[in-house]
Order: C-alpha cells, then sequence, then structure tokens
C-alpha cells in the first residue's frame, strides 16, 4: 500500500511530472486574526498582553506593517534579569531593546511539504508568512498537521 497527497494540485511548470501542494497560505492564520507588537511599545505593555490572551509570542510590525522582528516569553524574561541585576527600569523598556530581529519567514508560495521539513529543522514552533517583508500571516507546525490530515491512504 502506498500512501498519495491528496492536497496536491498539477504542477503545469513541472510538465507532466511530479504534483505541486497547496501554498502555507491556505492554512496560515492571516494578520488580521493575530496580535502584532510595534517596536515602541513597552515590555511591560507586551508581558500584560501576552498572560491576558495566553500567547508565546507574536510578530514586531513597522508602521508599513512590515515585520522588523518578534517579541516572546522567553524575550520579555530578559528584562527581569536586566531589571534585578543591571537595574534597568523594567517600564521604560521597548520591544525593540529585547525583540528578536533576525526572524526566519516562509513565503506564501511555500507549500506544505516543505513548511513540514523546515519546522523538523528547527525548534521554530510557528513562522512569520511574508511577502517583500509586508506580514501576511503566521503558519505553525499544528497548521501544518491541519494540512497533513487531507493525506489519504490510496493504493496504486
Amino acid at each position: 500500500m502506498n500512501f498519495k497527497p491528496q492536497f496536491t494540485t498539477p504542477d503545469k511548470s513541472k510538465g507532466a511530472g511530479g504534483p505541486s501542494y497547496e501554498p502555507v497560505s491556505n492554512y496560515m492564520v492571516h494578520v488580521k486574526d493575530m496580535i502584532t507588537f510595534r517596536p515602541d511599545q513597552t515590555i511591560q505593555e507586551v508581558i500584560d498582553i501576552i498572560i491576558d490572551k495566553r500567547i508565546s509570542g507574536a510578530p514586531v510590525l513597522d508602521s508599513n506593517k512590515k515585520l522588523v522582528g518578534m517579541i516572546s516569553e522567553k524575550d520579555c524574561l530578559k528584562i527581569i534579569v536586566d531589571h534585578v541585576y543591571h537595574n534597568l527600569p523594567m517600564e521604560t523598556r521597548k520591544v525593540s531593546d529585547y525583540m528578536t530581529k533576525e526572524v526566519k519567514t516562509m513565503a506564501p508560495t511555500s507549500d506544505v511539504v516543505s513548511a513540514a521539513n523546515e519546522f523538523l529543522s528547527t525548534p521554530i514552533r510557528r513562522m512569520p508568512v511574508v511577502d517583500n517583508h509586508v506580514l501576511l500571516g503566521q503558519i505553525s507546525r499544528r497548521d501544518i498537521l491541519r494540512a497533513a490530515k487531507k493525506i489519504s491512504p490510496t493504493t496504486w
């Protein structure tokens, strides 16, 4: 018995050859449904939102909606060390001081199999989906698992 992914569409660029899998844009959470932060927000505000909304982090966007970083719970924990050991005031620290600036991203046209492979090779659980640095959404390991549910066993 062989397994054939049912979320494929013919790929005209490959001629009669191999399949093309659905793009991650079909499964991502769209930016309008996401919590995002600004670089000038205070870390205290971000911590409050992370706790209140029960999220582990979110993208950071500039005024043009371009992705400039990610801020996570771990990034926010750094402020505690800075506050206690370096006597830096927590209230005035900004997202831009603690966010991760080098962010691994995915194109909206990336297929779900490539995304699964990417998630297997990194500890990252979610990636921003961007086009020309503009955030379109976010894809997670769970979103890829949702796509994988469309795989059904078939025989040749």
